[in-house]
């Protein structure tokens, strides 16, 4: 055997072994020992490097040849650097080819190496993607109703959003393969074009004589387009396909199917599949936590979410930021903050999609301090946290700091705001009755969304504009639905509009006459003004509905351990001891002025009545129970001082929060109490909301 052939075969076996130390000192030795390798061995070389993932290392060795490249070195480069996700490079190395004049011809691989590196970067090349596409149609060379190239170009135009172009290729291409029909699918379900999809899928089981048959990705697709056009019956039929065809435990098949069971909210079913994986990943476990988040099974989600850090799979960006919703949802702060530590143990706290998870879980937990400081620490400021930034302040009551957020969106960071964004600069505006703000900003929206209304409509039901927030929902919203509606209806309750009210509840019922929302809420504006005849009736037609009104609960956390109060019941957490302290700051606050309010007493009863009820409310059981755990021991003195946080289901009692700032100047702590709606932050005897909700 001959050097070259020794070589030739060692390189061969450095590349199939993957061995990056064996394939530098194989470089080595034909280095030292004089041999012309780099006419004869070069490419070999650079295919061994490739192979062992060292692109840097082929590159180099890739500009070292005398001569021009074969070929095969070009694209296995540009695939490489796309492997790890060097797009950029891959393009540039294309134009490096394109501008070469030693005769080398982009054939079929590197075009769609190349189609798949411009769909990886983006819309911005899209028109040096096109000029790609040109360059090969006008080349001869490459066939361009080729499946393989047409795969990677219908793949690039979908992701460009350019579904027309996708379907001009794809449409062009006679004899289609799975791989062309899965990227078609794809690309609709990925451009929420969930009709088209299914019927891509459709066309695709009837082509040719025998159809063709779908592998997992195709699947995975099908099942999404499905759960997001809520088309069930496509969904079981695709599941049913999926068993015959002995794919169901493969990984995509299991997460789209999850998810769509999700979407149909059929989340028992996603658990019975998340069962049956022996062996789950990161992919599966978000599709679980999303799942149950999404029905509002927080507490499962985190459990979820215990249990995979406990096998230990390693989570990702997604799996964080969805367990992140999780602890909005309950408010769990501390849970949050280790689930913070863990992103930057795991290098993620820099990643945009990460981070304005944690701006907004700091922000639902009422920690602004900490959103803000994520928000500023992050390398880019994009609109998603920015967005988060500003809902935060919109729920926390500080709308004077989302506006001057909002303006710097434009100004200082150079971005165009989204529907999301203007959805919650209104909320802000509403929360906090800016009202000539809200205006202003509505006006400068061009095509205002059902979501902006119904912010309008708030905006104007709290600021007591109920004539002119009727006036918009019958005059300039179509088809308004139940959300702007009760928003007017709780505006008449805030306001005590009874004919106004009565006029709401008619078309809230309309929309929806089991509405059991409506019901409660008008017995309720009924009660507030005395009108128990009407309340009488209301309640009747409730009791033949089978309405049960939720019942007040507040909870509270002390030294990790969640302690439950409800509004006149008796609670186990309640001893006499907590009654005793209860009565005490109750006479406290009445000596620095606090009187109790009974008008939000609904109940017909002599006024003796109404204020023992009004002691027995939920909030004021949490708040005496946490300052009696504020006692002299060691952990009480630890929390002496701190804060007192509570959390409520419904919103917070006009009477209780009255009650609370005086509670703050009794015991010289601060009180935050997060109900169905916001954040109330209590200060020396002042609220954060202004006394505006």
């Amino acid at each position: 055997m001959n050097m070259a052939n020794f070589y030739a075969s060692l390189l061969k076996q450095c590349a199939s072994s993957k061995s990056v130390t064996q394939t530098r000192i194989a470089h080595l030795q034909l280095t030292k020992s004089g041999f012309p390798y780099l006419h004869t061995l070069g490419n070999s070389l650079i295919d061994a490097y490739v192979k062992c993932g060292c692109s840097d290392d082929a590159r180099k060795m890739f500009d070292l040849m005398p001569d021009s490249p074969h070929i095969v070195s070009w694209n296995n480069i540009m695939s490489s650097y796309i492997r790890r996700n060097r797009s950029e490079d891959a393009v540039r190395l294309f134009r490096i080819m394109v501008l070469s004049h030693k005769g080398v011809t982009p054939d079929e691989f590197t075009f769609s190496a190349i189609f798949r590196a411009f769909s990886k970067l983006g819309c911005c090349f899209l028109n040096e993607a096109r000029k790609a596409h040109g360059r090969m149609v006008v080349s001869g060379v490459v066939d361009y109703t080729d499946a393989i190239v047409g795969s990677a170009l219908v793949d690039m135009y979908a992701k460009f959003g350019r579904l027309g172009d996708a379907w001009m290729v794809f449409d062009g291409i006679v004899d289609k393969d799975v791989v062309l029909f899965t990227a078609m699918i794809v690309g609709y379900t990925q451009n929420r074009e969930d009709s088209k999809a299914l019927r891509v899928y459709g066309d695709m089981i009837a082509h040719g004589d025998s159809g063709v048959k779908g592998n997992e990705f195709t699947f995975a697709s099908v099942l999404i387009a499905c759960g997001n056009s809520g088309n069930m019956k496509t969904g079981f039929q695709i599941h049913s396909v999926i068993i015959k065809s002995g794919l169901e435990s493969r990984n995509p098949s299991q997460t789209s199917l999850m998810t769509m069971y999700s979407k149909f909210s059929l989340v028992e079913e996603s658990l019975k599949i998340f069962d049956q994986i022996k062996k789950p990943n990161a992919i599966t476990y978000t599709a679980i936590i999303s799942a149950l988040v999404s029905d509002h099974r927080e507490e499962k989600a985190m459990s979820m979410f215990r249990d995979m850090i406990r096998v230990p799979t390693k989570p990702n960006e997604y799996t964080l930021s969805t367990t992140m919703r999780a602890c909005s949802g309950l408010a769990l702060i501390l849970t949050g903050k280790q689930i913070h530590a863990l992103t930057v143990k795991i290098g993620l706290e820099s990643d945009s999609f990460v981070g304005a998870s944690l701006v907004d879980m700091y922000g639902k937990c009422g920690n602004l301090k900490m959103a803000r400081l994520v928000l500023n620490g992050l390398p880019k400021f994009g609109l998603v946290p920015l967005n988060s930034m500003i809902y935060g302040y919109a729920q926390n009551g500080f709308g004077c700091k989302a506006l001057k957020l909002f303006d710097r969106i434009q100004t200082e960071f150079g971005l165009e705001p989204n529907e999301a964004t203007f959805t919650s600069v209104l909320s802000a505006c509403s929360s906090s009755g800016l009202l000539e703000d809200g205006r202003r900003i509505f006006t400068s929206i061009s095509t205002p969304s059902i979501d902006h209304y119904a912010c309008l409509v708030d905006l104007f039901c709290r600021a007591g504009e109920l004539d002119e927030a009727e006036l918009i929902i019958t005059t300039q919203i179509k088809n308004p639905d139940g959300i702007v509606w009760r928003s007017l209806l709780s505006g008449c309750k805030i306001h005590g509009n009874v004919e106004m009210a009565e006029r709401a509840a008619m078309r809230l019922l309309e929309i929806d006459p089991g509405d059991h929302a409506t019901h409660i809420l008008l017995s309720n504006i009924y009660a507030s003004k005395g009108m128990w005849n009407e309340v009488i009736r209301i309640k009747r037609l409730m009791r033949d509905m089978k309405v049960k009104k939720e019942p007040a609960m507040s909870w509270v956390e002390i030294n990790r351990e969640v302690y439950t109060f409800m509004a006149g019941k008796d609670n186990k957490n309640t001893t006499a001891t907590i009654y005793e302290k209860l009565d005490v700051l109750i006479k406290k606050t009445k000596e620095m002025g606090y009187m109790p309010d009974t008008k939000f007493v609904l109940q017909e009863m002599s006024e003796v009545e109404k204020e023992r009820s009004l002691y027995n409310h939920s909030e004021k059981l949490a708040i005496a129970f946490a300052v009696f755990c504020s006692t002299d021991t060691d952990d009480g003195m630890k929390n002496k001082k701190k804060p007192i946080m509570i959390f409520k289901n419904l919103r917070v009692c006009g009477d209780c929060h009255t009650w609370m700032k005086f509670v703050t100047k009794v015991i010289s702590r601060e009180i935050s109490a997060r109900d169905a709606k916001r954040f109330h932050h209590f200060k020396d005897g002042l609220c954060s909301c202004g006394d505006y909700w």
